[in-house]
């Protein structure tokens, strides 16, 4: 009998301990997934939560993801791609132009006038960082997603038809590709991330801003300024967005637990996330149109006054990519062949 119960209390033990061990595994990684903008934005809301979502539920709850929305892990948006090298976060959502000239091949895809869909673009932002990129400019992280927004237009407090009409204003800029566009148009471009727009708009430090209509939901921009000056066929401008992934935390992590994180990233996660913040824009425009507001529309052939007085944004960057060794017209041509290819 005592010799049961000695087997029976061995075998209790080892139940409870494989119990503790399979508790133990039901969550074996915590990433924390920072960005700059408000928990309920569209970007973090419909594609960043969706990501993240994903990912745990692929890997049966062995991964979770803590999210810091509005730079709650400290620092500025600036600052979160080395955040993403330095383990000061697990992931990052951030944009390389707020880096300006450390990410230098993105740009291609932030002149002026060269982007019409957005999904054709995120999806030829991939193949572009995977052949050129990945190994050079974003080697120091693990790069998950690259995509761009939706057509990015003029939010400003006059009405702004013509490049004459930016004369003297002061407008928020995202990129050193959308600054050079707003001066050689003749604004005084006022560089600044996302996330400061709204308190410079109210306070009067600048006169408009360029961002694309999805983000000024979260922003109130449509309640700031009253005028919207958009653009018929190719897009004024856009900007590219990573999702980056500290690289020794994703090398760290076991093969089933990588081939997760593979599956919820690359070509087709960009696509989404680019197709999703595009699709995001008309609901946005509607709160304008619904305020009131002066919506402009800017047609393709009216547009060609604007593509001539920025046009020079091109010869500076082929220059610029030219002294990094990169030939900056073959980088043209392959980005416009990839968006031509699109869906073929």
């Amino acid at each position: 009998m005592t010799h049961r119960r000695t087997i029976l209390c061995i075998l209790g033990s080892a139940a409870l301990s494989g119990f503790a061990a399979t508790g133990a595994l039901a969550q074996e990684v915590t990433l924390k997934l920072h960005h700059f903008l408000p928990a309920q934005a569209n970007v973090p809301k419909l594609i960043l939560d969706a990501w993240a979502d994903s990912v745990e539920n692929d890997s049966g709850g062995r991964i979770k993801i803590d999210r810091f929305p509005e730079m709650q892990l400290g620092g500025t948006p600036p600052k979160l791609i080395d955040q993403a090298i330095d383990g000061v976060a697990d992931v990052v959502w951030t944009v390389p132009g707020y880096t300006p000239g450390r990410f230098p091949s993105t740009e291609v895809f932030e002149l002026p006038f060269m982007v019409t869909d957005a999904r054709a673009a995120s999806s030829a932002l991939w193949q572009v960082l995977e052949r050129h990129m990945r190994e050079t400019e974003f080697a120091a992280v693990h790069v998950l997603a690259a995509w761009v927004h939706g057509p990015g237009l003029f939010h400003t407090n006059k009405a702004v038809v013509h490049p004459a009409d930016l004369k003297g204003m002061k407008i928020r800029g995202g990129s050193r590709m959308v600054n050079e566009l707003l001066e050689l148009a003749g604004a005084a471009p006022v560089g600044m991330s996302v996330p400061a727009v709204s308190e410079a708009l109210a306070d009067g430090v600048i006169d408009g801003a360029t961002i694309p209509w999805e983000v000024t939901t979260a922003l109130k921009v449509s309640e700031l300024v009253h005028n919207h000056t958009e653009f018929e066929g190719p897009a004024l401008y856009t900007l590219t967005l990573v999702l980056a992934m500290n690289k020794d935390r994703y090398e760290s992590l076991p093969d089933d637990l990588k081939a997760v994180i593979d599956k919820n990233s690359g070509h087709d996660f960009s696509v989404f996330a680019g197709g999703t913040q595009a699709d995001a824009d008309d609901p946005a425009r509607q709160i304008a149109v619904d305020h009131g507001n002066n919506v402009i529309t800017i047609s393709a052939a009216e547009a060609e006054e604007w593509r001539r007085t920025v046009e020079p944004v091109y010869a500076r960057w082929i220059d610029d990519m030219k002294s990094r060794g990169i030939d900056g017209q073959a980088r043209i041509d392959e980005a416009r062949a990839l968006m031509g290819a699109y869906g073929q």
